[in-house]
């Protein structure tokens, strides 16, 4: 009968420890899937809505990818806070910056009335880039390696179905709820804001070579661009707003395809020399040809940096879902059109080292 009751007592034992075994196992694996190589690593995170908010706000949950670089942080805090500010549903706000940003981003968002927000800090390494990005030893501090953060989703959201990226310069005044459900259509991994649509044709972009289609990104004398036999009057697209399907950008493998085609640039000088706009359209453009859906223009008003002067009329610039200040003149620094209407969102750094350049508009002297 002892020896009955220790043998039971030993398989009982043994059981136990294999669950255990197995509990163990599967908290490696996810600790190992959250881990990157790419050194896209989470800093901080709040995970849960405070009762009050959860019990105002729907239970739609929304990843939002924002990079926020130190020299141009105030846009990403006001970004955020006109998102958070018109949306009844649960953003969390995946915020992609460099190591040495982050005790700053933190202060700002947990001192100030954004303490709120639901949001993930995620270190991105610059090395990431390294042999694929082509660097001037002159000019090397033209290089932004956050510019590059919107081309590893997959990574800075690793348990997502479906994101939206926003560059640090845009104003939300609509429920972001509507651009994330935006529909794509089968075999689509993202949905972007097209030139050719008729908010953009508003605007003339001038002394950027051409900034409406394929020609004035890729240089079409160089015979690999030639091969891909993508027609040079191709409508280009915007890239800094974006709906993404993270399940079929996985599927398409689109990160190693945009790493290949700036590893090619590196080798062949593929851009155009006229470049019109940043060194992150090209590969997006080359990837996407005729694979991706559209967005709505009006969640994606851009140019309003392009210049000091008023693009659009008062009328319109209200009724827009998203503003965009792309362009040299962002309404944090330079004299830029309806900067009044960014600052209604911006938030004091709290501790004082952004601060804004004061403009002399035409709104600020009739203010």
């Amino acid at each position: 009968v002892n020896i009955s009751i220790l043998i039971v007592a030993v398989v009982i034992f043994l059981l136990v420890l294999h669950h255990n075994f197995l509990g163990l196992s599967d908290f490696l694996k996810r600790e190992l899937s959250d881990s990157n190589p790419l050194g896209l690593q989470p800093i901080d995170f709040i995970p849960a809505v405070p009762q009050r908010l959860a019990d105002e706000r729907n239970d739609k949950e929304i990843s939002v990818v924002i990079a926020a670089s130190d020299e141009r942080l105030g846009g990403a805090i006001a970004a955020m806070n006109s998102i958070y500010r018109h949306t009844r549903s649960n953003v969390v706000f995946y915020i992609v910056t460099l190591n040495d940003t982050v005790d700053h981003l933190r202060l700002w968002l947990s001192n100030t009335a954004l303490k709120n927000l639901r949001y993930r800090i995620l270190d991105f390494d610059p090395r990431v880039l390294e042999g694929k990005v082509q660097v001037d030893p002159q000019n090397a501090d033209t290089l932004k390696p956050l510019t590059f953060a919107r081309f590893y989703l997959p990574s800075l959201v690793p348990h997502a179905e479906k994101a939206i990226y926003v560059d640090d310069d845009i104003i939300v005044q609509d429920d972001i709820l509507e651009l994330y459900n935006t529909p794509l259509k089968p075999g689509h991994a993202a949905a972007f804001s097209d030139d050719c649509d008729s908010t953009t044709n508003k605007v003339a972009v001038r002394g950027a070579g051409n900034q409406y289609n394929y020609i004035g990104f890729l240089d079409y004398k160089k015979e690999t661009i030639r091969k891909l036999a993508m027609k040079a009057n191709t409508c280009s697209f915007n890239p800094g707003v974006f709906v993404a399907n993270l399940t079929e950008w996985k599927l398409q493998n689109i990160t190693k395809q945009l790493e290949k085609w700036m590893a090619l640039n590196v080798a062949e000088e593929l851009y155009s020399r006229s470049l019109a706009g940043s060194i992150t359209t090209p590969p997006l453009l080359i990837v996407f040809y005729k694979q991706h859906s559209s967005i709505d223009p009006m969640w994606n008003v851009r140019h309003l940096g392009s210049s000091a002067g008023k693009r659009y009329s008062p009328q319109f610039v209200k009724a827009a879902k998203l503003l965009h200040w792309n362009g040299h003149f962002k309404p944090w620094g330079r004299t830029a059109s309806y900067a009044e209407v960014w600052e209604k969102w911006y938030v004091p750094d709290p501790t004082g080292k952004f601060s804004l350049i004061r403009r002399h508009s035409e709104a600020y002297e009739a203010k």
